[in-house]
């Protein structure tokens, strides 16, 4: 229910409040929040199979999004893409926790039958 309200209350204000973020910010801010949703999803995941650990949760969605952004910004300063190798990693992460979390959902769901 807590989760619930943060994301009403996070919808309603980016709607109010208009943030604009430049152009040139735009590659570290899109893996950043990458890194963000395989956090989240991995949450997801660990509340569902009921082993959920806040402070790991915490810790990863800051802890993998500063290190998306930072690879990034290596990247862009070394002239090589590096930020490509996040988001294969977190791309296929997201991909791989909405597959588990699909599992149990669907093991869930057949047990209340």
């Amino acid at each position: 229910m807590v989760g619930f309200l943060g994301l009403i209350i996070g919808v309603i204000i980016g709607i109010v409040w208009n943030v604009n973020i430049p152009d040139q910010f735009s590659p570290y801010m899109s893996v950043a929040i990458l890194a963000c949703l395989d956090s989240v999803f991995g949450a997801i995941k660990g509340s569902l199979a009921k082993n959920f650990q806040p402070d790991i949760f915490i810790s990863g969605f800051f802890g993998n999004a500063v290190l998306a952004a930072g690879l990034a910004y290596l990247g862009d300063k070394l002239g090589v893409p590096i930020y490509l190798a996040a988001v294969i990693v977190f791309g296929g992460r997201v991909f791989d926790n909405f597959a588990i979390i699909r599992r149990l959902l669907i093991e869930k769901a057949r047990s209340r039958q």
